[in-house]
């Protein structure tokens, strides 16, 4: 049976590895360690079955320029190559994004499949006119979930994850 979980101290090198793994070896695991350490308001979930991390979402603080509320950017999302298919990426999704509404986040960003993430309420950015801080970021793949749509700017503006993502980019 799965359980979706808050990140416990002793899931810290499993979820290493799986977003090692699920990443190819790219930037992702060394960037959640390291936003560990400098963020102290992330939010991370892990997705487990018969005592296995098989899944890892991370949440960390957003802004939004000109905007005074803090919303969540939603990065990295995981899930071991060989439980993908089966639904755990989309059910630590929908945990994540009922958790941080039920605490009364205002938006979330991610930057994704634009096919995969609006199932669970995300639009494109650029419907609010919001943008994202690096360039040549394709417009269906930077999306945003709005959960107080008074905290979003009326004439939009630059959203940004923290400054760890820009090493990843």
């Amino acid at each position: 049976m799965l359980e979706i979980r808050k990140e416990e101290a002793n899931d810290r090198e499993a979820i290493h590895q799986l977003n090692s793994i699920a990443f190819d070896h790219g930037p992702e695991a060394v960037l959640v360690d390291k936003l560990r350490i400098t963020c102290q308001d992330y939010i991370s979930f892990v997705a487990v079955e018969e005592s296995s991390v098989i899944g890892h979402i991370l949440f960390t603080p957003a802004g939004i320029e000109d905007c005074s509320a803090v919303g969540m950017g939603l990065a990295p999302m995981s899930v071991l190559p060989s439980h993908q298919r089966e639904g755990v990426g989309s059910r630590l999704v929908r945990y994540g994004l009922d958790y941080l509404r039920d605490a009364g986040c205002p938006f979330v960003i991610v930057l994704g499949h634009p096919d995969y993430y609006p199932r669970f309420g995300f639009e494109p950015a650029s419907k609010y006119q919001i943008r994202s801080q690096w360039e040549g970021v394709p417009d269906a793949a930077f999306m945003i979930a709005v959960f107080d749509r008074e905290v979003i700017p009326k004439r939009g503006g630059v959203a940004r994850y923290r400054d760890e993502f820009d090493e990843a980019m």
